[in-house]
């Protein structure tokens, strides 16, 4: 019995009713409909999201109990569809960022192991997205990556270190490819 209890406890551990209820709410609402009121049903089950924001489509978060303090998106900013927040660690995203279509931020991830198992110990690392920044369909940001104000990552880039302000990335990994005025 005691071994059932913790194993249920384990399995369900990651369960968050408030977000779980804002996904039953969301779930009917096409995806270019209610983009505002994605938001403000976000807001209830208690992340912040400064004013002005639009979220098209509900993104998939995870993360440990305490996840809803670990997303912060400021204000005028835009979620497209398709996006995956992983809130091992806090995403800060600051003010009038663009998210494009299906990207995806990572918090967590695994330290390279010995041959018999490579993925080892899993470690946490924030995310910073800065003012005007605009993430381009697809791309990946990788755990402790802070990425500048006005910077751009292209679609498809997987961003595996800091990004200057007013930089271009692209590429896998990414690299930059221009500064921008």
């Amino acid at each position: 019995m005691n071994k059932l209890i913790r194993v249920t406890r384990e399995e369900l551990g990651g369960l968050h009713l408030r977000l779980s209820l804002a996904r039953v709410l969301l779930a009917p609402l096409p995806i270019h409909v209610g983009s505002r009121l994605r938001v403000s049903i976000l807001r209830l089950a208690g992340f912040k999201i400064g004013p002005g924001c639009v979220i098209w489509g509900a993104p998939t978060i995870t993360g440990n109990h305490d996840l809803y303090c670990k997303l912060t998106i400021g204000q005028g900013c835009w979620v497209n569809i398709g996006c995956f927040f992983d809130l091992g660690a806090p995403i800060t995203i600051g003010d009038q960022v663009a998210i494009g279509h299906q990207v995806v931020i990572l918090t967590t991830s695994h330290e390279v192991g010995t041959s018999d198992r490579r993925a080892a110990a899993l470690y946490a690392k924030p995310v910073s997205i800065g003012t005007g920044a605009w993430l381009g369909a697809r791309c990946t940001i990788l755990p402790g990556v802070t990425i500048g104000a006005g910077a751009v990552v292209a679609a498809g880039a997987l961003v595996n270190r800091d990004v200057p302000p007013n930089a271009m990335v692209a590429g896998v990994p990414a690299r930059v490819v221009k500064t921008l005025p």
